[in-house]
């Protein structure tokens, strides 16, 4: 079985389609969803779509994006909505210095009030950085010191020095569809290394189709591609991946594991 620990299934492109993108998925051998939040002011239709679907969880959060345009989110306000028993982690939050469509200063305050809440609620932090390395290095290292929370380096495509950061300080890394990009040479580089039972594989659907799907619009079934890759940098089975990463999977999203 594998996992798609990141996609958005509310999204235009797989919410008109959503039976279909989800019996394709199931079919493809992708055993759990989580459907992430990206806007607090859209986290019920997020959490309505897991609902349907006893192999879906959600997340609750604000993009760095909407930093600036929604209302400052206080951790207690998070804690609460993450009580919901399909919610199973805290975001996607974190620094996006490439399109700046939120104060850098709005970014910070809100990821720090994100990593509160999962301290807080004990559900994994959900990390979206993206030419921030420098930056989302110091937050992560002052944060931990105040008091350790688990999380994942959702679609990551930085360099070494934060993929080191994040492992030194317990996160995980998630791998997306870049993974099979012909120039993405240098994040193969850090997959390679990485140690395998700190490692996650995604799609962040509907985008980032991998190779040999370029062009067409990402679902969670393509999650296949992405793992193989994987396996071929690792010199291991397709099939002692997806054990490793639906593992990994099950240690950090605990409340995602059904019961029995």
């Amino acid at each position: 079985m594998l996992v798609d620990s990141h996609c958005h299934l509310d999204f235009p492109g797989l919410i008109e389609d959503l039976d279909g993108v989800v019996a394709r998925a199931r079919a493809a051998g992708v055993g759990r969803m989580v459907t992430i939040c990206t806007k607090l002011s859209e986290f019920e239709r997020v959490l309505a779509v897991a609902g349907r679907f006893d192999d879906i969880t959600c997340s609750v959060g604000l993009h760095p994006h909407e930093a600036g345009s929604e209302a400052a989110v206080a951790p207690e306000r998070l804690v609460r909505l993450a009580q919901h028993p399909k919610v199973v982690g805290i975001g996607e939050t974190g620094l996006d210095f490439y399109y700046e469509h939120s104060p850098r200063e709005a970014q910070a305050r809100q990821f720090r009030s994100h990593i509160a809440a999962a301290r807080r609620s004990g559900l994994p932090l959900i990390v979206h950085s993206r030419d921030a390395d420098a930056e989302m290095t110091e937050i992560l290292t002052e944060e931990m010191e105040k008091g350790a929370f688990g999380g994942v380096m959702h679609c990551f495509s930085s360099g070494p020095a934060l993929a080191r950061a994040a492992l030194d300080l317990g996160l995980y890394l998630s791998l997306s569809g870049i993974l099979t990009f012909k120039n993405a040479d240098a994040l193969r580089e850090i997959a390679r290394a990485a140690p395998l039972d700190r490692l996650l594989v995604e799609t962040d659907a509907p985008y980032l189709a991998p190779a040999p799907l370029r062009g067409k619009q990402n679902e969670p079934a393509f999650v296949v591609h992405t793992a193989a890759r994987l396996a071929a940098l690792k010199g291991l089975s397709q099939a002692e991946v997806e054990r490793a990463t639906t593992a990994n999977f099950e240690r950090l999203f605990s409340k995602a594991v059904p019961v029995g």
